[in-house]
């Protein structure tokens, strides 16, 4: 059996706790016969309502629209986990679905990194460092994989955890514009600062944690191919 089919530990006990959660929901869907590519497009078209919303600067206007971007960031994400649900669960988890879903994925990741710039919340040189850094680590990942070797569950910051963190962020963000409109001072965005610089350094420890993976695993089986010769 390859390395691309087994699930490390972390990956199969992250899929056995969302099956608690989304089994439901996937049993729904498959019900009234959603298939995953709508749900990869979905998720698709959520994300790009929340890089709108965020560039829009809904965070700074007021709790009636700062719960717009988190809250459809939240769906790209249940839509991300339910499309792969469904395949896996109808026998259709095929290269062409999974080469749709990624691309979907890395554009969702370009818009909402986009937003955030237009949105004033970080500089367009910091959005291209962060751009950079995210498209790498799923570089390494699709280049790995290529070679036969197991990602799944490799990297502190996978694709789901870095949405999570998203929310969280931007709803403490917009907490913290709103306690500082009510008492009348100018905010800096000093938070989300502050978690743009732990976020990044925790990319930067994604990407290099796969780059060290994959080099380890392939060392080791060109050692084991050149004393087996």
């Amino acid at each position: 059996m390859s390395e691309k089919g087994n699930l490390t530990e972390k990956a199969q006990k992250g899929r056995n706790f969302l099956d608690i959660f989304i089994k439901g929901p996937v049993n729904l869907l498959i019900k009234y016969n959603i298939s995953p590519n709508l749900l990869s497009f979905s998720g698709f078209l959520c994300a790009l309502i929340a890089s709108i919303f965020i560039g829009f600067e809904f965070l700074s206007k007021g709790l009636s629209l700062s719960w717009l971007p988190p809250f459809f960031i939240f769906f790209a994400g249940a839509f991300d986990i339910f499309d792969g649900a469904v395949a896996r669960k109808l026998g259709k988890d095929n290269p062409s679905g999974a080469f749709l879903d990624s691309n979907l994925d890395r554009l969702s990741d370009a818009l909402l990194i986009l937003g955030l710039a237009y949105g004033k919340l970080i500089d367009f040189s910091v959005a291209y460092i962060l751009l950079f850094i995210t498209l790498m680590i799923s570089y390494t990942r699709a280049r790995a994989e290529n070679e036969d070797v197991n990602m799944k569950g490799i990297g502190l910051m996978e694709r789901p955890e870095r949405i999570i963190i998203f929310i969280i962020a931007l709803s403490i963000e917009a907490w913290f514009i709103q306690i500082y409109s009510w008492n009348n001072e100018n905010y800096t965005h000093l938070f989300f600062t502050i978690f743009i610089i732990i976020y990044f350094f925790l990319l930067l420890y994604t990407l290099m944690q796969r780059i060290i993976h994959t080099f380890l695993k392939l060392k080791n089986r060109n050692n084991i191919n050149q004393t087996s010769n």
